[in-house]
Protein backbone atom coordinates (compact mmCIF):
# COMPACT_ATOMS: atom_id res chain seq x y z
CA UNK A 1 0.00 0.00 0.00
CA UNK A 2 1.04 3.53 -0.91
CA UNK A 3 4.08 2.47 -2.56
CA UNK A 4 5.91 4.43 -5.26
CA UNK A 5 5.12 4.19 -8.23
CA UNK A 6 7.18 1.54 -9.97
CA UNK A 7 8.73 0.19 -7.13
CA UNK A 8 5.88 -2.69 -6.59
CA UNK A 9 7.96 -4.66 -8.40
CA UNK A 10 10.75 -4.20 -5.24
CA UNK A 11 7.93 -5.67 -3.06
CA UNK A 12 8.65 -9.38 -3.30
CA UNK A 13 12.36 -9.40 -4.27
CA UNK A 14 15.11 -10.46 -1.70
CA UNK A 15 17.91 -10.18 -4.27
CA UNK A 16 18.13 -7.75 -7.24
CA UNK A 17 21.16 -8.03 -10.07
CA UNK A 18 22.62 -5.25 -11.57
CA UNK A 19 24.63 -5.58 -14.82
CA UNK A 20 26.50 -3.05 -16.36
CA UNK A 21 26.23 -3.10 -20.80
CA UNK A 22 29.65 -3.03 -21.69
CA UNK A 23 30.88 0.20 -24.19
CA UNK A 24 32.50 -1.02 -27.46
CA UNK A 25 34.29 2.22 -27.40
CA UNK A 26 35.28 1.94 -23.86
CA UNK A 27 35.97 -1.22 -23.86
CA UNK A 28 38.58 -0.78 -27.35
CA UNK A 29 40.12 2.52 -26.06
CA UNK A 30 39.79 2.99 -22.53
CA UNK A 31 37.46 5.85 -22.23
CA UNK A 32 34.53 6.74 -20.24
CA UNK A 33 31.29 6.59 -22.09
CA UNK A 34 27.61 7.15 -20.61
CA UNK A 35 27.09 3.82 -18.28
CA UNK A 36 23.89 2.08 -18.86
CA UNK A 37 22.56 -1.03 -16.69
CA UNK A 38 20.13 -3.82 -16.33
CA UNK A 39 18.68 -4.39 -13.10
CA UNK A 40 16.97 -7.96 -12.69
CA UNK A 41 15.70 -10.33 -10.77
CA UNK A 42 18.23 -13.39 -9.65
CA UNK A 43 16.10 -15.44 -12.40
CA UNK A 44 17.43 -12.77 -15.11
CA UNK A 45 13.96 -10.96 -15.75
CA UNK A 46 14.91 -7.41 -16.08
CA UNK A 47 12.49 -4.90 -14.09
CA UNK A 48 14.59 -1.64 -14.88
CA UNK A 49 17.07 0.08 -16.83
CA UNK A 50 19.36 2.87 -15.90
CA UNK A 51 21.15 5.37 -17.38
CA UNK A 52 24.58 7.51 -15.49
CA UNK A 53 24.43 11.85 -17.41
CA UNK A 54 26.68 13.84 -16.52
CA UNK A 55 29.76 15.63 -18.89
CA UNK A 56 32.96 14.79 -20.74
CA UNK A 57 34.98 16.41 -18.21
CA UNK A 58 33.43 14.45 -15.16
CA UNK A 59 33.76 11.05 -16.73
CA UNK A 60 37.24 11.66 -17.81
CA UNK A 61 38.97 13.74 -15.45
CA UNK A 62 37.07 12.95 -11.93
CA UNK A 63 35.90 9.61 -13.04
CA UNK A 64 35.63 7.75 -9.73
CA UNK A 65 34.62 10.89 -7.91
CA UNK A 66 32.32 12.51 -10.51
CA UNK A 67 28.92 13.79 -9.87
CA UNK A 68 26.08 12.18 -11.72
CA UNK A 69 22.45 12.14 -11.82
CA UNK A 70 21.20 8.25 -12.59
CA UNK A 71 18.46 7.76 -14.18
CA UNK A 72 16.58 4.39 -13.71
CA UNK A 73 13.07 3.69 -15.86
CA UNK A 74 10.58 0.64 -15.69
CA UNK A 75 10.30 -1.59 -18.91
CA UNK A 76 7.58 0.83 -19.84
CA UNK A 77 10.06 3.67 -20.28
CA UNK A 78 9.07 5.71 -17.28
CA UNK A 79 11.37 6.89 -14.62
CA UNK A 80 10.85 5.34 -11.16
CA UNK A 81 14.27 6.52 -9.34
CA UNK A 82 16.84 9.18 -9.48
CA UNK A 83 19.91 8.66 -8.03
CA UNK A 84 22.43 12.20 -7.71
CA UNK A 85 25.69 12.19 -6.55
CA UNK A 86 27.29 15.62 -5.75
CA UNK A 87 31.40 15.96 -6.51
CA UNK A 88 32.87 14.78 -3.22
CA UNK A 89 36.18 14.20 -1.70
CA UNK A 90 37.29 10.14 -1.80
CA UNK A 91 40.16 10.47 0.87
CA UNK A 92 39.67 9.43 4.25
CA UNK A 93 41.90 11.97 5.29
CA UNK A 94 38.66 14.05 4.17
CA UNK A 95 36.32 13.69 7.05
CA UNK A 96 34.18 16.46 7.08
CA UNK A 97 33.46 16.06 2.65
CA UNK A 98 32.78 12.00 2.46
CA UNK A 99 30.64 10.95 -0.16
CA UNK A 100 26.64 11.02 0.31
CA UNK A 101 23.99 10.26 -2.54
CA UNK A 102 20.49 10.90 -2.70
CA UNK A 103 17.60 8.62 -4.05
CA UNK A 104 14.84 9.66 -5.12
CA UNK A 105 11.33 7.88 -5.91
CA UNK A 106 9.52 9.25 -7.52
CA UNK A 107 11.48 11.64 -8.96
CA UNK A 108 11.41 15.18 -6.95
CA UNK A 109 10.15 13.05 -3.81
CA UNK A 110 13.37 11.93 -1.39
CA UNK A 111 13.61 8.07 -0.46
CA UNK A 112 16.75 8.10 1.52
CA UNK A 113 20.14 9.13 1.57
CA UNK A 114 23.60 6.75 1.13
CA UNK A 115 26.21 8.21 3.43
CA UNK A 116 29.85 7.70 3.78
CA UNK A 117 31.07 7.24 7.56
CA UNK A 118 34.92 7.96 8.53
CA UNK A 119 36.76 5.06 9.28
CA UNK A 120 40.60 4.41 8.73
CA UNK A 121 40.55 0.85 7.66
CA UNK A 122 36.98 0.04 6.59
CA UNK A 123 34.54 1.18 3.83
CA UNK A 124 31.56 2.35 5.77
CA UNK A 125 28.01 3.71 4.80
CA UNK A 126 24.79 4.74 6.64
CA UNK A 127 21.49 3.72 4.99
CA UNK A 128 19.06 7.07 5.85
CA UNK A 129 15.54 7.18 4.91
CA UNK A 130 13.55 9.77 3.73
CA UNK A 131 13.76 11.82 7.06
CA UNK A 132 17.52 11.63 7.07
CA UNK A 133 16.82 9.07 9.79
CA UNK A 134 19.19 5.97 10.16
CA UNK A 135 18.59 2.58 9.39
CA UNK A 136 20.72 0.44 8.29
CA UNK A 137 24.91 0.22 8.11
CA UNK A 138 26.98 -1.08 5.21
CA UNK A 139 30.64 -2.13 6.06
CA UNK A 140 32.76 -3.23 3.60
CA UNK A 141 36.42 -5.53 3.52
CA UNK A 142 39.87 -4.22 3.90
CA UNK A 143 40.60 -5.17 0.42
CA UNK A 144 38.20 -4.69 -2.34
CA UNK A 145 40.50 -5.94 -5.07
CA UNK A 146 38.40 -8.99 -5.48
CA UNK A 147 40.77 -10.98 -7.80
CA UNK A 148 38.88 -14.27 -8.66
CA UNK A 149 36.81 -14.21 -6.02
CA UNK A 150 33.14 -11.95 -5.16
CA UNK A 151 33.64 -9.20 -3.41
CA UNK A 152 31.30 -8.85 -0.32
CA UNK A 153 29.53 -5.66 1.30
CA UNK A 154 27.94 -7.04 4.52
CA UNK A 155 24.30 -5.23 5.24
CA UNK A 156 23.80 -4.42 8.90
CA UNK A 157 21.99 -3.29 11.81
CA UNK A 158 22.59 -0.56 13.21
CA UNK A 159 24.13 -1.59 15.83
CA UNK A 160 27.01 -3.42 13.60
CA UNK A 161 26.48 -6.98 15.33
CA UNK A 162 24.01 -8.50 13.03
CA UNK A 163 24.03 -9.43 9.51
CA UNK A 164 20.82 -8.77 7.20
CA UNK A 165 22.14 -9.09 3.60
CA UNK A 166 24.69 -8.23 1.56
CA UNK A 167 26.14 -5.92 -1.43
CA UNK A 168 28.45 -8.21 -3.91
CA UNK A 169 30.42 -7.49 -6.60
CA UNK A 170 30.58 -10.72 -8.71
CA UNK A 171 34.33 -11.03 -10.22
CA UNK A 172 33.79 -11.68 -13.71
CA UNK A 173 36.77 -12.43 -15.38
CA UNK A 174 40.09 -11.28 -16.09
CA UNK A 175 39.04 -9.23 -19.44
CA UNK A 176 36.27 -7.55 -18.16
CA UNK A 177 37.36 -6.36 -14.76
CA UNK A 178 41.25 -5.33 -16.58
CA UNK A 179 39.92 -4.13 -19.82
CA UNK A 180 36.71 -2.39 -19.02
CA UNK A 181 34.86 -1.30 -16.26
CA UNK A 182 31.81 -3.43 -16.67
CA UNK A 183 29.81 -4.47 -13.49
CA UNK A 184 28.35 -7.40 -12.14
CA UNK A 185 26.83 -7.11 -8.42
CA UNK A 186 24.38 -8.89 -6.20
CA UNK A 187 21.96 -7.25 -3.82
CA UNK A 188 20.54 -9.60 -1.14
CA UNK A 189 18.09 -7.87 1.54
CA UNK A 190 15.42 -9.03 3.55
CA UNK A 191 11.80 -9.56 1.56
CA UNK A 192 10.05 -7.39 3.48
CA UNK A 193 12.49 -4.23 3.87
CA UNK A 194 10.74 -1.36 2.96
CA UNK A 195 10.77 -0.70 -1.03
CA UNK A 196 11.91 2.77 -0.61
CA UNK A 197 15.18 1.43 1.34
CA UNK A 198 15.58 -1.38 -1.62
CA UNK A 199 15.66 1.54 -4.21
CA UNK A 200 18.34 3.08 -2.02
CA UNK A 201 20.64 0.03 -1.50
CA UNK A 202 20.33 0.10 -5.66
CA UNK A 203 21.89 4.00 -5.39
CA UNK A 204 24.49 2.45 -2.64
CA UNK A 205 25.50 -0.16 -5.37
CA UNK A 206 26.51 2.47 -7.67
CA UNK A 207 28.43 4.41 -5.68
CA UNK A 208 30.26 1.12 -4.03
CA UNK A 209 31.11 0.39 -8.40
CA UNK A 210 32.60 3.84 -8.43
CA UNK A 211 34.53 4.20 -5.67
CA UNK A 212 35.90 0.59 -5.59
CA UNK A 213 35.64 -0.82 -8.87
CA UNK A 214 36.20 1.83 -11.33
CA UNK A 215 39.13 0.98 -13.22
CA UNK A 216 39.76 1.02 -17.17
CA UNK A 217 42.60 1.18 -19.32
CA UNK A 218 43.30 4.68 -18.17
CA UNK A 219 45.17 3.11 -14.97
CA UNK A 220 47.13 0.72 -16.67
Amino acid sequence: HNLPPGLEYLNQLDRIIIHQQVELLEAILGTESFSKYEIKTHLGQRVYFAVEENDCFDRNLCSPIRSFTIRIADNTGQEVIRVIRPLRCNSCWFPCFLQELEVQSPPGTIAGYVVQNWDPFLPKFTIQNQSKEDVLKIIGPYATCGCFEDVDFEVKALNEMTTIGKISKYWSGFVNNVFTNTANFGIQVPVDLDVRIKAVMIGACFLIDLMFFENSLDGL
